[in-house]
């Protein structure tokens, strides 16, 4: 920077970016088509510098946004000085345009100004099918990415203002569901344009030959931000592993490991150790595993640090090539927004609670999916992604775990959907959706129990399985000082006919009319179980959320028969043996 900035013009340019962005997000909830998009949010709004530098991502899910950097310097990189006023990009592909996987589609506007080219304004969303060899983009059969769906490099799907309806012609031709995509993608494009009128006016007011200035403002504000929350971190090398046992074909031992030097002038995170690529789909991409590592870090921290690429100037991130954390390809990869992110943050957090116990964060339990595939009434093809049926959190100090909320990768992002809604658009009904007895991982603070979701599909379907681990294996939130691990995941399956299955963990299986019952993975807890305040286990024990049983078993409370008091003398005498 050339000059000092105003301190309170700056805090009100990143305001009216992070305020674009959510503009953005509006406009998409009320325009796309699809359910996933319309109400839980399966879409990510941001925007980036002249650079391709993330300056906001305050909207959506932060696996989408940390990497989105990488999505817009591809553009840069493919085509230069052949960006022109109403241009509009779309990219998907990990492995030559900075995608995270292949269903999430990233739509970026340039925005010029007085011919000078000053931002991006993108569009990241999750498409419901994009061809492959499962309905639903997700395919735990696939050992390689040509097996999950069509490829997107950087193309230029809007050229000087023109649709290119070839293009737009083969992208519908490659989805089980073109009506839908059809409907996505127009509202992904209308957000993006909205965004680029805002960042117009905006760059206006503070003129075209300031505006890298402030731009450049924001993102250092933020490295100085981090750089300060980082100091408290004891300096050394703190070493983490967090598992995976299956890789979609068979149990293995398999693990991100990872290595945090905090030093004078920043942190090192190194996954050195990592094990090898496999065979499934749980490979990451660069840019997924750059946005897991920057979701770890951010969400160890103040919540208000700022949300942009500058935060991270002072993070080195290696990733060894022929990893799981940077495979080569073509390995397959559609579930590396889950899987392996889940397992590099909670690696990382691992690592940081180490260096700063006091800010130490439970596990959450790993993602669990369950797509869900067939056909309407009518002959219509649907997709329906179970969202509801999401884990608890883990606890930290302070705060028990949330107890249904979306996946870690999200951060709350994710909403849950509306099940009327869903009984209107599928065909199915649901028995119930509530919060578990016994999921929460036991502690001074319980980790998120995890829900109870039940619901009946009315015709026969596919389903598409991918649920974390071995049975019985590893997939729960692991609890810290002292803290126990949640439940795991319990699906089963019951068929109109009696036949009870118990889904495998990673596959597609076709089965008739059905009712399908999901007891979700819990948050560790934090901290001994047994000094939890006993009038905070009798409230949950009166709240569904412990059972008697568990009370005294875990967290030495002796709960009355009828579950409404404390047995006193019972309960000291637990607490003092």
């Amino acid at each position: 920077m050339t000059t000092e900035l105003d301190p309170i013009a700056l805090a009100l340019v990143q305001n009216r970016l992070d305020h674009i962005s959510r503009q953005m997000g509006w406009v998409m909830t009320r325009s796309a088509r699809s359910p996933h998009l319309t109400q839980s949010h399966d879409f990510s709004c941001f925007i980036a510098d002249a650079r391709g530098l993330v300056m906001s991502q305050a909207d959506g899910i932060p696996i989408h946004t940390g990497g989105g950097g990488f999505a817009v310097r591809a553009i840069l990189r493919d085509f230069k000085d052949a960006i022109a006023s109403e241009d509009v990009f779309l990219l998907s592909d990990p492995y030559t345009a900075g995608g995270n996987h292949l269903p999430d589609w990233v739509i970026a506007r340039p925005v010029i100004v007085k011919g000078k080219l000053v931002a991006f304004t993108c569009n990241r969303a999750h498409q419901v099918d994009i061809g492959g060899g499962a309905a639903g983009s997700y395919n735990p059969t696939a050992t390689e990415i040509f097996h999950e769906g069509i490829r997107l490099p950087v193309l230029k799907l809007i050229e000087a203002g023109r649709l290119r309806e070839d293009l737009w012609r083969l992208l519908l031709l490659n989805t089980r569901l073109p009506q839908g995509l059809d409907g996505d993608l127009r509202a992904m494009i209308g957000s993006t344009r909205i965004g680029a009128e805002r960042i117009a006016a905006l760059v206006d007011e503070v003129g075209v030959d300031s505006a890298d200035e402030f731009f450049e403002g924001v993102l250092s504000h933020a490295d100085r931000r981090f750089r300060a929350s980082a100091s408290r971190l004891s300096k050394g090398t703190w070493k983490a592993d967090e598992p995976i046992d299956h890789d979609c074909f068979g149990p293995t031992d398999s693990a991100v490991s990872v290595t945090l030097t905090v030093g004078d002038s920043g942190l090192v995170v190194d996954f050195e150790g990592t094990s090898p690529q496999i065979r499934g789909f749980k490979n990451s991409s660069i840019a997924n595993s750059h946005s897991a590592v920057y979701l770890a870090l951010a969400a160890f921290f103040e919540p208000d640090l700022p949300k942009n690429e500058g935060a991270f100037r002072s993070v080195e991130i290696r990733l060894p090539e022929g990893t799981l954390v940077n495979a080569r390809p073509p390995a397959a990869m559609t579930a590396n927004t889950i899987y392996p992110a889940f397992e590099i943050i909670n690696a990382i957090w691992r690592a940081l609670a180490q260096a700063l116990p006091a800010r130490a964060c439970a596990g959450w339990p790993k993602g669990v999916q369950v797509n869900t595939a067939g056909f309407q009434p009518n002959g219509d093809r649907y997709v329906m992604y179970p969202f509801a049926a999401s884990g608890g959190i883990g606890a930290v100090e302070g705060r028990d775990g949330i107890n249904m909320m979306g996946a870690l990768i999200t951060l709350g992002g994710l909403i849950l959907p509306n099940l009327e809604d869903y009984e209107q658009l599928y065909p199915v009904r649901f028995h119930r959706q509530e919060f578990r007895c016994d999921g929460g991982g036991a502690g001074r603070f319980r980790g998120g129990t995890g829900g109870d979701y039940e619901v009946e599909v009315f015709s026969s379907a596919d389903y598409s399985f991918f649920l974390g681990s071995i049975p019985g294996g590893r997939a729960t939130g692991f609890g810290v000082s002292g803290g126990k691990p949640g439940a795991t995941v319990k699906p089963t399956i019951s068929e109109t006919d009696g036949r009870t299955v118990h889904p495998m963990d990673c596959g597609v299986e076709h089965l008739g009319p059905a009712t399908y019952h999901h007891l979700s993975a819990g948050g560790g807890g934090y901290g001994d179980p047994r000094t939890r305040d006993p009038a905070r286990v009798l409230r949950d024990v009166r709240d569904g959320l412990v059972s008697i049983a568990a009370a005294e078993r875990d967290y030495a409370v002796a709960i009355m028969p009828d579950g409404c008091s404390i047995d006193e003398a019972r309960t000291l005498h637990l607490r003092t043996i």
